[in-house]
């Protein structure tokens, strides 16, 4: 039914056909900054970890200020 509409309509303009490129490339752009971000948040939380596991409870015993 859609490709009877479009066929109908003409089909997509030129206008249309440089937005949906536009749009594709838009999205390609989020999706490599999610998959930087989403990199860059498990090197936090590796780091996290790491301090973590090298606290003992005496470092938490002492005073702010050292």
């Amino acid at each position: 039914m859609a490709k009877a509409l479009v066929g109908h309509l003409g089909g997509p303009s030129t206008a249309q056909l440089h937005q949906t490129v536009l749009l594709k490339r838009r999205v390609a752009d989020l999706e490599a900054e999610v998959a930087r971000l989403k990199t860059e948040n498990d090197g936090l939380l590796a780091a996290l970890h790491e301090r973590v596991e090298t606290v003992t409870p005496a470092d938490l015993l002492e005073p702010v200020g050292r």
